[in-house]
């Protein structure tokens, strides 16, 4: 099977590969049940040591980084409380942590999860966070340019490979919103 975007030719249904994604990523796609069709949602092997957006990019085509999305984990406080909630933009841009975040969660500060909570939290490497499969109720915010792309690349768990997802699949993941302006330049 050949990618929508970029030369993979490793690419093939995520629900074939399974193995290669860490168990909330491998259960949320043997789960899918979103309009998208869950064989339209792609793995593609991918080297480790490159799954960084700068270096996957200089390795793997520039032509990507117009369809790369970035997945980040933000804590909100407000009080006592912290919800820990995810954030989708485009790899082109940087998450309003200060402005949309912290207005969406309703905190009184907002920012970026320490590595540990990331992958504690979620079951999945750093650098290879993605929005599917995450902890059932939080909050996912997602950047409107990235539910407008045909396909986005984003990461599938670990550091090790990418999912190739149709752009309006995000705004059917659990806990999904749609944003303007969450993705700034």
């Amino acid at each position: 099977m050949h990618a929508p975007i970029g030369n993979f030719d490793s690419a093939a249904p995520a629900r074939d590969r399974l193995d290669a994604l860490t168990r909330p990523v491998a259960d949320a796609v043997r789960h899918w049940s979103g309009t998208v069709p869950a064989d339209q949602i792609l793995y593609a092997d991918t080297e480790p040591d490159w799954a960084d957006t700068a270096t996957f990019v200089e390795h793997y085509g520039r032509e990507l980084l117009e369809q790369s999305a970035n997945c980040v984990v933000v804590t909100g406080k407000r009080g006592g409380g912290t919800t820990l909630a995810a954030c989708v933009v485009l790899s082109t841009t940087r998450v309003d942590v200060n402005g949309v975040v912290r207005r969406r969660l309703g905190a009184r500060k907002a920012s970026f999860a320490p590595m540990d909570t990331a992958t504690g939290e979620t079951g999945m490497e750093y650098g290879g966070i993605t929005p599917v499969g995450l902890p059932a109720g939080w909050p996912v915010l997602v950047d409107s340019a990235v539910v407008d792309l045909p396909y986005v690349l984003v990461g599938s768990g670990r550091r090790r490979g990418k999912l190739l997802v149709p752009g309006k699949a995000f705004a059917e993941l659990p806990g999904a919103e749609v944003l303007e302006g969450l993705g700034v330049a």
